[in-house]
């Protein structure tokens, strides 16, 4: 892709005292407030490797030189058809390189974590929101076994005149399986109503979701387990920590004795 990227990494506790010990890996996009956030989240929840399964965290951050917006808008939208706005930087935004990401991650930065790090390549973990949600739909349409469990928060299903939703059924067309554990969860305000100024002036992306829910649902995918949830009380943007506190119970649940 001829850019630089960082990667953040943060290793589980007991990753020294258990030499043997393979662990799972969550991805998380927009790291520079995704990783902490998740970070600190897992630690609160994990109660001292008590209340989740221990896990590699592995923050996936913006292209060096870009702003935060650009390098989103450009690496997790899956068509070039995005909005005309200019970015902070004063640069004429890009979009539709989701694909070329996508490689990226699964030809250099998943390669590169298993062999700098002890993991289960077996158990991994996509988790993204708004834009990153959509990225995540886009892995999940083009190679659903790219990672084992998928945690969708409020994706961006309305980009481009709803183009996932469309790839969906050109998916169904070709596949009798779609081999994946998928949690997406939204916010009760990501609708149209004007009783507050939460929720959503033009986009209902409640009933993106439950279109695409619906979707998937309807080919009884044998290999799918498919996990929704409208979290009540949050908006678009103050959902992501119950989203990802949810997924982190959901596919990383304490192992019981």
């Amino acid at each position: 892709m001829q850019r630089d990227y960082e990667i953040y990494v943060s290793l589980p506790v007991s990753y020294h005292s258990s030499p043997r010990r393979r662990f799972p890996v969550l991805f998380v996009t927009d790291a520079d407030y995704a990783f902490p956030l998740v970070r600190s989240i897992a630690r609160r929840v994990g109660n001292r490797g008590q209340g989740l399964e221990e896990f590699i965290l592995v923050g996936l951050s913006y292209a060096l030189g870009d702003t935060p917006q650009f390098s989103r808008r450009r690496d997790y939208t899956p068509t070039p058809n995005g909005e005309k706005t200019k970015d902070e930087s004063g640069r004429t935004p890009i979009f539709g390189e989701a694909e070329p990401y996508r490689r990226f991650l699964a030809d250099e930065v998943m390669p590169f974590v298993a062999s700098t790090y002890r993991t289960d390549t077996n158990r991994t973990i996509f988790a993204g929101h708004s834009y990153g949600g959509l990225l995540g739909v886009h892995i999940l349409l083009t190679e659903p076994k790219m990672f084992s469990h998928y945690i969708i928060g409020s994706p961006s299903l309305w980009y481009d005149q709803k183009v996932m939703l469309a790839r969906e059924r050109t998916y169904a067309e070709t596949n009798k399986d779609l081999k994946a554990d998928v949690l997406m969860a939204i916010a009760s305000f990501e609708t149209i109503s004007k009783a507050s100024p939460r929720y959503s002036g033009k986009l209902d992306m409640i009933a993106d979701l439950q279109e695409f829910e619906k979707a998937l649902r309807s080919h009884n995918y044998p290999g799918l387990k498919l996990t929704t949830e409208i979290i009540q009380d949050e908006d678009h943007l103050t959902v992501f920590p119950a989203i990802i506190t949810r997924g982190l119970m959901w596919a990383l649940p304490a192992k019981r004795s």
